[in-house]
This record gives structure tokens, C-alpha cells and sequence, in this order.
């Protein structure tokens, strides 16, 4: 077989596809061949193919010691393009089972947070039956008051994002802490009238949530809702920061209603369109912002009162304290992975301070046995390291590090399949 007639061969084989086409006009190309032509558009060059045959077929002709395998750039291409769809398909499949592991996680935390608050309410329950009231001192009150209306908040922010599990989980943070400002309030470490406008805010803010979540809501009451959030978060927290040091600083209500005043300020300006888009965001951020700090600053009260009266740190629970630290440090999985940096903050909060700090206090008072501290300190480094590497890993980061300067600064470089 000549050269020539050889070309002509392959040539038609090649052009096959595109003359039935041009045959079949306007009418269908039957299913098989309309399958097949399909398949034959995942191949780069149907021509190249063809190619490679040729060289083949020459080869063979002039002798060259038989047919060989060649191995082109077309070949060499189409397998470094299965290896890049193999391990995208293996990065997605990580990625989905990751997504759905955190999200599983923030809902068990859940039982977690349902259990938080039990051992505490149980030990001031039984000291309130044995009329030792004094014992129900070593909690502050307005500790679990942050806490709580940081809870509050939080379930508002997360009712806003449709986070189911986080949302259950705050509201059984508000339920449970209640409970113990209930407590706090019959052994008279608590102001009744403080107490009651905590159980006010608490209702309204559960009815409105609920709604808001079912849809039924509507927008501008949802509005003003925000904005008595935003007011009383900017209100409360500098003043229960002030009080938590009053034994050092002068007592005031100065702080709070400095605070309150420009925060209603602010809102008010808003309302009538007098701020900056940029002035407006950074309400907004300062808003949420407050909620998570509000959560945040009940350990640091929990540990200046240990602080202040190490007597009394045998009035708290230590599983309360371990139930907190293993309820956030469910929450931080899925903070991480959705790069939510409010979250991802008051969690590991949550877990270092609320949780680890306060039993460094317990350790250091003599408290807790050692092996539980420090095993609880080893499996929590474990839990961190294994968060921080199948982050990485799901997001192709190069570094166990680098969620966290992604989570704080934006993208990082991927990793190289």
C-alpha cells in the first residue's frame, strides 16, 4: 500500500463523523450514532488519532523492527488530564463529606450545651436547699448576664443565616442560663429587677426569632429588632466590663450610658439615611461584633472572680467547665469551614477560655486531679491539629496553617494537584 493511498484512508475515517452529519440534513442522526459521535467529543483530536495510526502503519512498513508502542504529547496530555479530573473528583468528594461532618458536629453540640448548664444548676440547687447561699457567690452574675444576652444575639445572627445547629445551639445557651440567673436571683447574688428585665428581653427575643424564622415576620419589626439589639449590646457590654473590675475601679453607670447614647445615635442617623454606606456596614460589623464579645467576656468574668476568691472556686462545676469547652469546640469545625470569622472567634473563645482557661484556675487552686487536666489537655491539642489539617486538606492549602490565614486575611495559594 502506497503513501498516498494510505493518507486517503485515514482521511476518510477521520471526516466520517461530520459526512454523516452533513447527510442526515435536517433529519435526526439515529441514536447509536448519535451516541457514538457524542463519546468522540471528550477526545481531544479525533485527527490525532488518526495521526498516531499512521505512524503505526509507517512504522511497520519501513521495517523498523516491528510495531512499538508511541507514546505522543497527545497521549502524554489526555493522562495528565485524567490525573487533574481524578483529583478534583477526590477533592470534591473530601469537600462534600467535610461539609457534611461540620454540620453534623454543630448539631450534636447541641447535647453538649443541653448538659452545660445541668451540673451547675444541680450543685446550686442543692446548696440552695442547704441554705448556703454564699456558695452561689463564686458565679457572677453578671458573667452568665453576658453570656446570655450574648446567646441572645448570636441567635438572632444565626437565625438571619439559617445555621439550624448553631441556632439550637444558642437558644439552649439562653434556656440553660436562665435558669442559673433564676438561681442566682432567689439566693439574692442577683437584683430582682435585673432579673426581670433579662426574662422580658429573653421572651420577646424567643418569640421574635421564631418568627422571623418561619417567615411570618415582618421586615420592619425584624428591623427594630436589630437595632434594640445593636443599642443594648453597645449599652451592656462596657458596662458589665466596668462592674466585672469594680473592686479596682470607681463604681459607674457612666460607661453603659456613654456607649448606649451614641449607639441609638448611630441607629437614628441610619434610619434617616444620614450615614455612609461605609458608616452603615461598619454599624452593622460593630453590631455583631458585640454579640459574640458579649459571650466572650463571661469566662473572663468566671476568672477574675476565681481570682478574687479562690475560696469559693469549689462552688463551680468542673463538668460545666469541661461540657462548654467540648460544646465549642464542636462549633469550630464548621466556623472554620464556612470562614465565618465572627463564629470561628467566640468558639475558640469558647474553647480556650471558658473551657481550658478557667480549668487552668481550678488546676492551679488545687481543684481538679491532674490527670484530668492535663489528659484534657492533650486531647484538645489532638482535636485543634486534626481540625486544622483536614481543613487544608478539603481546601488543597498547603499548610495545617493556612485555613486560619485564609479564616483572618482572605485566599491563600491551593496546593498543587
Amino acid at each position: 500500500m502506497s503513501n498516498q493511498l494510505m493518507h486517503r484512508s485515514f482521511r476518510t475515517i477521520c471526516t466520517t463523523p461530520t459526512r454523516l452529519t452533513s447527510r442526515a440534513g435536517n433529519k435526526a442522526i439515529p441514536d447509536h450514532f448519535s451516541v457514538f459521535y457524542q463519546s468522540l467529543q471528550g477526545i481531544p483530536s479525533l485527527s490525532s488519532s488518526c495521526n498516531r495510526k499512521q505512524e503505526i502503519v509507517v512504522a511497520a512498513e519501513s521495517g523498523q523492527g516491528g510495531i512499538q508502542p508511541i507514546t505522543t504529547q497527545e497521549e502524554v496530555k489526555h493522562e495528565e488530564i485524567s490525573s487533574i479530573h481524578n483529583g478534583v473528583r477526590n477533592a470534591s468528594d473530601d469537600y462534600s463529606a467535610w461539609d457534611s461532618i461540620t454540620s453534623q458536629m454543630a448539631g450534636s453540640a447541641t447535647f453538649a450545651f443541653l448538659l452545660l448548664q445541668l451540673p451547675q444548676i444541680y450543685l446550686n440547687y442543692q446548696n440552695l436547699m442547704k441554705g448556703n447561699t454564699t456558695a452561689l457567690f463564686a458565679v457572677p452574675w453578671m458573667g452568665q448576664l453576658t453570656g446570655l444576652l450574648g446567646n441572645l444575639s448570636l441567635l438572632s445572627y444565626f437565625a438571619k443565616k439559617r445555621e439550624v445547629g448553631a441556632m439550637v445551639v444558642q437558644a439552649v445557651g439562653v434556656v440553660t442560663t436562665w435558669v442559673v440567673l433564676l438561681q442566682l436571683t432567689m439566693a439574692g447574688s442577683m437584683p430582682t429587677p435585673a432579673f426581670t428585665v433579662t426574662s422580658t428581653s429573653v421572651g420577646i427575643g424567643f418569640l421574635l426569632n421564631f418568627l422571623n424564622y418561619k417567615k411570618i415576620l415582618s421586615p420592619q419589626i425584624w428591623e427594630i429588632w436589630e437595632d434594640a439589639i445593636t443599642v443594648g449590646g453597645l449599652g451592656v457590654l462596657p458596662q458589665v466590663m466596668w462592674s466585672t473590675f469594680d473592686t479596682v475601679l470607681p463604681p459607674s453607670v457612666l460607661p453603659g450610658l456613654i456607649t448606649m447614647a451614641i449607639a441609638l445615635s448611630l441607629v437614628v442617623l441610619r434610619r434617616l439615611n444620614k450615614l455612609s454606606s461605609n458608616s452603615t456596614r461598619l454599624l452593622s460589623a460593630v453590631s455583631a461584633w458585640t454579640a459574640t464579645l458579649l459571650f466572650m467576656w463571661a469566662p473572663v468574668a468566671q476568672m477574675w472572680t476565681n481570682y478574687l476568691n479562690p475560696t469559693n472556686i469549689r462552688g463551680l462545676s468542673v463538668y460545666t467547665v469541661l461540657l462548654a469547652m467540648i460544646g465549642n469546640g464542636l462549633l469550630l469545625p464548621r466556623a472554620l469551614f464556612t470562614r465565618d470569622r465572627m463564629w470561628f472567634t467566640g468558639a475558640s473563645w469558647g474553647t480556650l477560655f471558658q473551657g481550658w482557661g478557667i480549668l487552668v484556675t481550678m488546676y492551679l487552686n488545687k481543684c481538679i486531679l491532674n490527670f484530668v487536666f492535663w489528659g484534657t489537655g492533650a486531647v484538645l491539642a489532638m482535636w485543634l491539629g486534626m481540625m486544622l489539617a483536614t481543613d487544608a486538606k478539603v481546601h488543597s492549602l498547603s499548610s495545617p496553617l493556612s485555613p486560619l490565614g485564609e479564616l483572618f486575611f482572605g485566599k491563600v495559594p491551593a496546593k498543587s494537584l
